[in-house]
C-alpha cells in the first residue's frame, strides 16, 4: 500500500494553527535572573527600574575649585576677585561637592598667588560645572522596559541606578535528536553508505543566532523504542523538542507514532518543498518538531516554522528584507506545494537580477552560496526567466550592490578571482553562477550579467568566440577580455585502467562517460571532435548525463560513478585524475559595456593583470598565459 502524509496543509494555515494551539495550551517563556554584568544581549523580562539616583550626591564635573558663587560675583579681566585659600577647595571629576559650595572653576581659568590664594577673572554661575543629584537617572526612574534587548550602555546605566541583577526571558533549551542507522558522527573518512550527521551543528549554530540554547543528543538508531525513549529525555530537560529524520515515508520511520505517544500531532506534512514531511506536534504547552533529514529542508523547517515559535518566546516579530528581483532562468514547480527556491542576487544595470541554485533538498551548499530565498506559489506551475520576483534576502542590500555578477562557462579560476577580489577589497564580491557558455551570451544579451566566462569553438576555423560575438553582437556593445588558453581533455580514473587514450575509446564497451549540458563550451567541442571522428553520441554510454561544472564532472569520476569526461586539466588535477589531452581553447570573459566602467569589474581587470593571479593559475595547473586583460572591443 502506499504511503500517504497525514496532511499536505498550506504553510501560512499549519503554522497559525500549530502557534495558536501551542498558546492556548500555556506555552510561554521563562524568565531566570542573571547579574547586570553578565546580562547583554538578553531581553528583559520587565520594565527594570533604578534603585538609587546617578550621580547619588553633588559631584564635580570638572578639574578645578569648588567655591561659593556669590564670592566670585564682580570678576572681570581688569578687576578680577581674589579667593582666600578657605574660600575654596580643590576638586577633581567626580569628586564630592562640598554643602557650603554651589560652584565649580575649571583649573583653567584659575591663576593661583604666591600665598595660596586663587585670583578669578569671571565670575561663577550657580551650579556650574556640577553634575546634580539623579542628573544622569533618578531613583525609582524606569531604565529599560519589557522585551528589550540589553546593550552594553544599558549595562552602564543600570549599574549607575544601583540595579545589580535583571530579571531577564530564559534562553529556550532547545533538543536536537539525531536519528538513523546511518548517521555517522562527522569524520573525515566515511564509508560507503555512511551519512555523516551536520544537521545538528547547521540547526543548533541557526537556532543559537536567534537566542536559543541547543542540547544534541546521542545519535538514535531507528528502531521505535530507542526514538521513544530519546524524545521523554528530551522532554524532561528542555523546553522545545526536535526530531531529526524519519519524518518521511521510509520502511522503517517511527517518529510520527514515536512523537505521538507523547502529545498530539496536528500535521504530518506541509505544502512545501523542500521540507514538506515536517511533523508539527506538542506535549502540552511543549513543542514536538518532526524535521525532514535532507539539510535544505530542515533549514526551511527551522526557519519556517520554529523561527516564529521563537519570536513568540521573546514576544518579538522577526521582519525579513524582501525585494524585487528580475529572475534570470526559468523556473519549472509542481502545483501541490509551495517552493522555496535559493538563488544569486546582484545588481545590473541598478536592477537586481536573480539565478536559481540547484534546488535538491540535499545540497547543503546551495544555501551557503544563497543570497537570498524565493518563492513559487502552490497551484503555480512555475515563473518565466524575466519576470519580477519578490525575494527574501539573506545578505545586505548593500552587499549585493558591490557585488559582480558572473553567469557563464564555469572555471576554478573564477574561484580564485573572487577570492582576491574580496581579500584586497573587502566590500566587494563576485557571485557565479554556472550555466556554460551560450548561457552566459544570452544573459549579456539581456542585461543580467557584468561578466561572462567563455569558450566557444567555431568548428569552421577552429578559433574561439569570436564569430559568436559577431553574431550575437553584430552592433558591437560588449568587450572581450582575454583570459586564459586551458587544456582540455578527457579527464580518467587514477590509473586509467580502461586504458582511455583518445576520444575513439570513449566508445568502448564499459566506458561510462560524463557530459557536460548543452550550450557548455566543453559540449559544444566533444559534439564537434565525435562529428569530426564519425562517431554517433549514441555510441557513448552515458552521453545524456550532464553535469554543469568540471569539478562535477571529475567528482563523478573521482568517486567511481563514471569512467570518463571531457573537462580543464586544473579539474583533473584537484581531484587525482590521470589526464588526456586533447586541446588547448581559448577561455576568455565577456563583459559588457554596461559593466565595464563600473569599479568592481575595473578592480577585477586589475587583479586578472597581477603576478599573483598568475602564481595561483601555476598552482592549479593546465593554463597558457598570453596576455591577460587585454580588451578586444565588438
Amino acid at each position: 500500500m502506499s504511503f500517504n502524509y497525514l496532511s499536505n496543509e498550506k504553510l501560512n494555515i499549519a503554522r497559525d494553527t500549530y502557534i495558536s494551539k501551542l498558546i492556548e495550551n500555556g506555552f510561554k517563556a521563562k524568565t531566570e535572573i542573571v547579574k547586570v554584568s553578565e546580562s547583554c544581549g538578553r531581553i528583559s523580562a520587565k520594565a527594570i527600574y533604578a534603585k538609587i539616583n546617578a550621580p547619588h550626591y553633588p559631584a564635580s564635573a570638572m578639574d578645578g575649585i569648588a567655591i561659593k558663587a556669590s564670592d566670585s560675583f564682580g570678576a572681570t579681566e581688569t578687576t578680577p576677585v581674589i579667593l582666600r585659600k578657605d574660600q575654596f577647595i580643590v576638586v577633581d571629576t567626580g569628586d564630592p561637592v562640598p554643602e557650603s559650595c554651589d560652584a565649580v572653576v575649571m583649573i583653567e581659568d584659575v591663576i593661583y598667588q604666591e600665598d595660596g590664594s586663587a585670583k578669578l577673572f569671571q565670575p561663577a554661575a550657580p551650579w556650574q560645572h556640577i553634575r546634580q543629584i539623579g542628573e544622569d537617572i533618578c531613583a525609582n526612574e524606569m531604565i529599560l522596559a519589557s522585551n528589550m534587548k540589553i546593550t552594553p550602555a544599558a549595562i552602564g546605566s543600570m549599574l549607575a541606578g544601583g540595579v545589580l541583577e535583571a530579571e531577564v526571558i530564559k534562553n529556550p533549551v532547545i533538543g536536537l535528536i539525531p536519528s538513523g542507522d546511518e548517521i555517522v558522527l562527522p569524520t573525515g573518512n566515511p564509508k560507503p553508505g555512511d551519512i555523516i550527521e551536520f544537521n545538528s551543528s547547521i540547526f543548533s549554530s541557526m537556532l543559537g543566532e536567534i537566542g536559543a540554547k541547543c542540547i544534541v543528543y546521542p545519535i538514535v538508531k531507528d528502531k521505535f523504542d530507542l526514538i521513544k525513549e530519546a524524545i521523554g529525555l528530551a522532554l524532561s530537560e528542555c523546553d522545545i523538542v526536535i526530531l531529526n529524520a524519519g519524518s518521511s515515508a521510509g520502511r522503517d520511520d517511527y517518529s510520527c507514532d514515536a512523537i505521538a505517544s507523547f502529545g498530539e500531532v496536528l500535521y504530518h506534512g506541509i505544502a512545501i518543498k523542500p521540507g514538506k514531511p515536517a511533523i508539527l506536534a506538542c506535549q502540552n504547552e511543549k513543542p514536538i518538531l518532526g524535521v525532514p533529514g535532507y539539510p535544505v529542508s530542515g533549514i526551511i523547517v527551522i526557519n519556517e516554522i520554529l523561527g516564529p515559535i521563537i519570536d513568540l518566546w521573546y514576544s518579538k516579530k522577526a521582519k525579513k528584507e524582501t525585494a524585487k528581483a528580475t529572475l534570470s532562468k526559468a523556473v519549472v514547480s509542481g502545483l501541490k506545494y509551495e517552493e522555496f527556491v535559493r538563488v544569486r542576487l546582484g545588481y545590473v544595470n541598478d536592477k537586481l537580477i536573480a539565478s536559481p541554485l540547484n534546488r535538491g533538498a540535499g545540497v547543503v551548499s546551495s544555501f551557503m552560496k544563497a543570497d537570498g530565498i524565493m518563492r513559487v506559489a502552490q497551484n503555480l506551475e512555475g515563473i518565466d526567466a524575466g519576470d519580477s520576483v519578490d525575494v527574501e534576502l539573506l545578505k545586505p542590500l548593500n552587499d549585493l550592490k558591490n557585488t559582480i555578477v558572473a553567469i557563464g562557462s564555469h572555471d576554478p579560476l573564477l574561484d580564485e578571482l573572487c577570492d582576491m577580489l574580496h581579500l584586497r577589497y573587502p566590500n566587494l564580491y563576485m557571485s557565479s553562477s554556472h550555466v556554460g557558455s551560450m548561457g552566459g551570451i544570452m544573459a549579456v544579451k539581456r542585461g543580467e550579467n557584468h561578466i561572462a566566462g567563455i569558450h566557444l569553438l567555431d568548428e569552421s576555423d577552429g578559433k574561439y568566440n569570436e564569430s559568436y560575438l559577431k553574431k550575437y553582437f553584430p552592433r558591437g556593445g560588449v568587450k572581450l577580455v582575454e583570459c586564459v588558453g586551458r587544456t582540455q581533455g578527457i579527464m580518467v580514473a587514477k590509473g586509467n585502467t580502461l586504458g582511455i587514450s583518445s576520444i575513439k575509446d570513449l566508445a568502448k564497451d564499459g566506458v561510462r562517460y560524463v557530459n557536460r549540458q548543452k550550450g557548455s563550451g566543453t559540449r559544444i567541442l566533444i559534439d564537434y571532435l565525435l562529428k569530426k571522428e564519425g562517431i554517433p553520441c549514441s555510441d557513448i554510454y552515458g552521453y545524456d548525463r550532464e553535469e554543469f561544472t568540471h569539478s562535477s564532472v571529475a567528482t563523478q569520476i573521482a568517486a567511481g560513478s563514471g569512467d570518463a569526461g571531457m573537462g580543464i586539466y586544473s579539474a583533473a588535477n584537484i581531484y587525482g585524475l590521470d589526464f588526456i589531452p586533447i586541446c588547448t581553447e581559448q577561455y576568455d570573459l565577456l563583459i559588457p559595456d554596461y559593466a565595464w566602467d563600473s569599479q568592481p569589474v575595473q578592480k577585477l581587470i586589475e587583479i586578472l593583470k597581477s603576478d599573483e593571479f598568475k602564481e595561483r593559475l601555476e598552482r592549479l595547473g593546465g593554463y597558457t598565459l598570453g596576455h591577460p586583460g587585454e580588451i578586444r572591443e565588438y
